[in-house]
């Protein structure tokens, strides 16, 4: 008896099932916000989808011929659309274009309908975010939209460019990973940044403190610091907001271990998250004493896709990384120490991924490479501490103080035991 499972009709028919229903999917929202007009809709999108599953099923040869076809009726359709409704947006054009490829993705093997689910997902969610996305785009102004467009730009031209493979000429760096991790740290940033248009951060301080832990936990410290000076009052749910960006350094360090070395991820996990859980808790009972006449406005958050910050993180990561494995090589252990607890004086990222690589590569063990990076989580979360003392109120320091150091010897509990 034939595995209903297994059987290559049942598979041929679930495929199909799958590029239909995403069509129908970009179909109904194409509809419902009405942008499709007399072009194409909730019938239309599922016929696309239907056109290139079946080519791809039975006639995969002339799937480019069949797409080509199918672009002058699409072309006239287009044409007509402009004459009845004044309307010159591709975006219906280009979606149906899609729909047709997402089909025939979805007939063509296991791997192309998992692909085409989630191009297909996005692609719906980018169709339904029309408006939020132009008031994003109207919010930013031309400085800033010059500057990423020059920072994008660069990342397309120069991280091809660049060798994939350590060079003598550069002690032994790898100039595409260091830039590749230049993008990363900084795309954490950016997706921060682009929360804030979206969530108002002004609205909850809460969102303050997370949005500017991402972008930059220092330069929140420095924010809040100074208006206690310039209020007293505010010191508690300034210190909320300053607590709440420092321990968002941790989750943050989290994600880049796990990208460059999972395998350290379960080691590291501990004490961060240790450090991560009392902070929340910590920074809970600040918000709860901080009564709901207190509210501050963060400054503005400044465009993490700015070229000069970037090359200067990708300066301070290559520094870093050569000197942890010159300082492993010359003093052992503690090298690696004291490098981790220098470096997250000014930065943690650049501890974090390089000590993740180390480990990776099998330079330094598991155990040093997890108390390095919390050394230097450590180190950077002192800073916090000092900054609140030196640029705001007495009070905030002390309260900012006490909480960190509590955070603090948390992980340093968990890290010895």
């Amino acid at each position: 008896m034939v595995d209903p499972v297994t059987d290559p009709l049942f598979t041929v028919l679930l495929r199909l099932f799958v590029g239909v229903g995403l069509g129908a999917l970009i179909g109904l929202e194409r509809e419902q916000s009405e942008s499709g007009g007399i072009f194409a809709g909730s019938r239309t999108f599922p016929l696309f989808a239907l056109y290139g599953a079946l080519i791809s099923a039975f006639f995969p040869r002339i799937l480019p011929l069949a797409i080509a076809v199918l672009v002058v009726p699409l072309t006239v359709a287009y044409a007509g659309k402009i004459w009845y409704e004044q309307d010159l947006g591709l975006t219906t054009l280009m979606a149906a274009l899609l729909t047709t490829i997402l089909g025939a993705m979805a007939m063509h093997s296991d791997t192309g309908a998992i692909t085409a689910i989630i191009v297909g997902g996005t692609i719906t969610v980018l169709l339904s975010v029309k408006r939020p996305i132009h008031k994003f785009a109207d919010q930013i102004e031309e400085t800033e939209r010059l500057a990423s467009a020059k920072f994008i730009l660069v990342v397309l031209v120069v991280l091809p460019a660049l060798p994939n493979r350590s060079l003598d000429s550069l002690y032994g760096l790898n100039p595409r990973f260091v830039w590749l991790m230049v993008v990363f740290v900084t795309g954490l940033g950016f997706v921060a940044y682009v929360l804030a248009q979206f969530l108002k951060p002004e609205q909850s301080i809460a969102v303050t403190g997370i949005i500017g832990g991402f972008v930059s936990s220092t330069a929140t410290t420095v924010s809040m610091a100074e208006k206690t000076v310039e209020n007293e009052t505010l010191y508690h749910v300034c210190a909320f907001a300053v607590v709440i960006a420092s321990i968002v350094m941790f989750p943050r360090a989290l994600i880049e271990v796990a990208v460059v070395n999972p395998q350290l991820l379960p080691s590291v996990a501990l004490p961060l998250g240790a450090m991560t859980v009392v902070g929340i808790v910590a920074a809970g009972t600040l918000y709860w004493r901080t009564t709901s006449a207190e509210t501050v406005e963060p400054d503005e958050l400044k465009n993490p896709f700015r070229l000069r910050p970037a090359l200067l993180f990708g300066v301070v990561f290559a520094v870093v990384l050569l000197v942890s494995e010159h300082a492993h090589e010359l003093l052992g252990t503690s090298g690696i120490y004291a490098t981790a607890f220098l470096s997250g004086l000014a930065d943690v990222d650049a501890m974090t991924i390089t000590l993740s690589k180390l480990a990776a590569e099998g330079t330094i063990s598991t155990q040093v490479a997890t108390t390095g990076i919390v050394i230097a989580a450590i180190a950077n979360t002192l800073v916090k501490a000092a900054l609140a003392w030196l640029l705001g109120t007495n009070r905030l320091g002390r309260l900012v103080s006490t909480v960190l150091i509590v955070v603090i010897v948390s992980g340093l509990v968990l890290l010895i035991i």
